[in-house]
Order: C-alpha cells, then structure tokens, then sequence
C-alpha cells in the first residue's frame, strides 16, 4: 500500500500502512529493558512493557506462558528480549512481537540452556503431537544410566516390587563430564539397532546445572528426538528440568518416578485409560457442542451487535414502572381514603351518641344494667334515663308487657 495524494484513508488503511512500513524497516533486533506490566493470558500469551529511564514500548510473546514461568519472569527485572517490531493494528500501537526472553546475570549456562530450548521448540522438538505414547505393557525395558549410580537402584528396586517379572537391560553410559552426551546419544542409538526393548529410559540422580549439563546438549537431544523407541527422561529431582526433558516422550521427575510409570498395574490401567479416554471425547464434544451453539446465539443477538440499544430499551422501561408505580400509589391511596370515610360514616351511624341525639334513651337500673324489656322492672322501681345531654331520675308507675299491634299507646282502664 503506497500513498496517494488527494487520496481518503481509513484509520485501518493508516494502521496497516504503518505496520507494513515498519515490519519491513527493521529487521529481528535485540532491546534490553526492565519488565513491568506484566501479564499471562488464559490463552498463553504473555504481555508486558518494556522500559528504560526514559520511555517504554509494550511487548507480547505469543504462547509464552510455560518459557515465562521456567524463568520466573517479574516485574522490575532487567531482560534482554529477541523480537521484531510491528503495530498493533487494532489499537493503533506500536510493539514488539518476542521470539526469545533473556534475564540479565543468569549465568552462560542458563543463556545457553534457553537459547537451545527455544531454538528446538521453534523447531517442533518438544511439540505434543510428535511424541509416542509409552506402552502400557512393556515386556523390556533399556536403562541408559550410569551402573554406579543411586538412579538404577532406585529404579530397580521400584521395578521389582512392583513388577518383578519385568526384563531390564541396562545399557551402561557415562551421566556427568565432557564426553557424556556424545556416549548416552550413541547409547540412544544402539538401543534403537538392537530393537529388543519396548522403551528406554534415561536416567541418572539430581545434581547442580553443571552436573546435568550433558542432558542439555543439542546432540542428546536430537538422539532422543529421533529414537524410535519411545523414550522417558528421568533425569535430576522433581525440580530439574532439562533439554532431555523436553524432547522425551514422558519425562518423569526422578528415576523411582520413572519405574513406576513402567509398571502401572495392568488391567486397572488399561480400563482406566479406556474409561478416561471415553469420557474426556465425550466432555470436548459436548463442551465444542455448547460453545458452538452459544457462539451462534451470540452472533444472532442484537443485544450484541447493538448494546446501547438494549441499555435504552432498559431504562424507558423503567420509566414506565416508575409512572405506574407513582400511579397505583395515588390510586390505593385513594380508594384507602374514601373507605375509610364510609367506614367512619357507618361507625358513626351505630354509635350509641349519635342515636341519643335522635331523641331516644337508655334506661338503666340501679346497678347499672341496661332495661331491654317492660317485665324487667317493677312498679315505683327507680331507674336512670341517659339521654343525649345529661341524665333523669325516673319511677315506673305502669307496666306494659307488650306494646299494642297498631304502635298506638296503651292507656291504662283505670
């Protein structure tokens, strides 16, 4: 893309020059710098800046997870990284894409250690697809390990618990000194001419990087990587990593590790294995299944494509809630109001005051009991009239037991 005059570009047509202008400027460069911002990504990428004592430029090495942890890559520490420059188009930022991470005052041996290890990854030594499966039912096994060493009696002492009828051939080889990765690769490959065993393990016990500095070499390496026989690496403790480790077909974390890998117990691990195999195909196809389905609902959803959209649609919503909210709240207030008016009408209609005020009367006796009913009293009995405003004394001088039919008043014959 070159530039035009008069011509109208778009940021990514801006972006994509300026990265294809720098991408071909520079070429793969050194830069040293202290690391902060750092991050690893769930995808394995690693992504950091870069920063001197007066600028920074950010920086991202792609799968770089595992290399980043081996180092024990932290913040403040003063790297020198391999990589090119580029943009990052979408942000429009400059970059640098790393192939290789060096930390300062690691020593020539730990530079060389990483040199080589990224120099057989980009190659695909340590790649999972080529490496072959152990047999799960060895019938012999090569050791390729020193004969004097503590790593073949660990080893067969495991091997014959476990395993007693197990065929062990040990192939003697030097584990430590100038020589001993040139005879434990031609050890490798005399195993592989006899072809009598089903795999080999190298071995030997742990020791200082300079001890176990034969495993690191490129030519044990690459006699690993060729072996035709599947082959564990079984070299130093738990916490020793080395060349050989990463080319083998299995790396165990001592030797002891390694017989106990050999000899699984057979009919448990073979179903195992089955059974695990089964129901891990069956999890991934399910998980690819949802993740494909929920990939395509995502990409038909508008809320996706158009979230202020859905933020809007929100928020009219609750206005409309509020308004109706406000609304029932004015209405059952009122309707609240006017019941209790007509409850307060009613109440009022039944009281005793308010049918005193209508003319009418309770008579009480002397203990206070309210007269129902003529056959009550008695004559000259004396009696309480409570009327509306005060009260009367009042003596019975007739008796009538039932009023007259027509409601006229009964007068009395005599």
């Amino acid at each position: 893309m070159t530039a035009e005059p008069g011509k109208i570009w778009t940021v990514s047509q801006v972006n994509r020059l300026v990265r294809e202008v720098l991408e071909q400027s520079f070429y793969p460069f050194r830069v040293r710098g202290e690391v902060s911002n750092l991050t690893i990504h769930r995808s394995g990428h690693v992504y950091f800046t870069l920063k001197d004592a007066k600028c920074q430029i950010g920086a991202v090495f792609f799968r770089a997870a595992s290399t980043v942890r081996d180092l024990k890559l932290a913040e403040g520490m003063q790297v020198d990284v391999d990589g090119r420059v580029t943009v990052y188009e979408v942000r429009g930022i400059c970059q640098i894409v790393v192939n290789r991470i060096l930390p300062l005052g690691t020593g020539d041996l730990r530079r060389q250690f990483e040199e080589l290890k990224e120099k057989l990854r980009a190659e695909g030594l340590f790649d999972e697809s080529r490496k072959r499966p152990i047999p799960q039912f060895p019938r012999q096994v090569a050791v390729v390990t020193s004969p004097q060493g503590a790593a073949i009696r660990d080893f067969c002492q495991i091997l014959q618990r476990r395993f007693a009828d197990m065929h062990v051939r040990i192939y003697p080889a030097a584990v430590q000194g100038e020589n001993a990765a040139r005879e434990i690769a031609r050890t490798l490959a005399l195993c592989n001419r006899h072809a009598d065993c089903d795999v080999i393990v190298v071995t030997r016990g742990g020791g200082s990087l300079e001890d176990l500095w034969p495993f690191n070499q490129e030519e044990l390496a690459r006699a690993v990587a060729a072996s035709k026989i599947p082959v564990i690496s079984a070299v130093g403790h738990e916490i020793d990593y080395t060349i050989c480790d990463f080319v083998a077909d299995l790396r165990a974390p001592t030797p002891s590790a390694a017989a106990e890998l050999v000899v699984q117990e057979k009919s448990r691990l073979r179903e195992r294995v089955v059974n695990v195999r089964n129901r891990l195909t069956q999890a991934l196809r399910l998980i690819l299944e949802q993740r494909r389905r929920r990939l395509e609902r995502a990409a038909a959803n508008p809320v996706l494509r158009q979230p202020i959209n859905r933020i809007r649609e929100l928020q009219q919503n609750i206005d409309e809630a509020m308004l109706k909210l406000r609304y029932t709240v004015e209405k059952n207030t009122a309707d609240g109001r006017n019941r209790l008016e007509r409850l307060r009408g009613r109440l009022h209609a039944l009281s005793p005051q308010h049918v005193l005020q209508r003319g009418y009367a309770v008579l009480l006796d002397q203990d206070g009991n309210a007269i129902r009913a003529a056959a009550q009293t008695r004559i000259a009995q004396e009696l309480r009239a409570i009327l509306a405003h005060g009260e009367l004394g009042v003596a019975v001088n007739r008796i009538d037991p039932q009023p007259p039919a027509n409601g006229e008043p009964n007068h009395d014959p005599k």
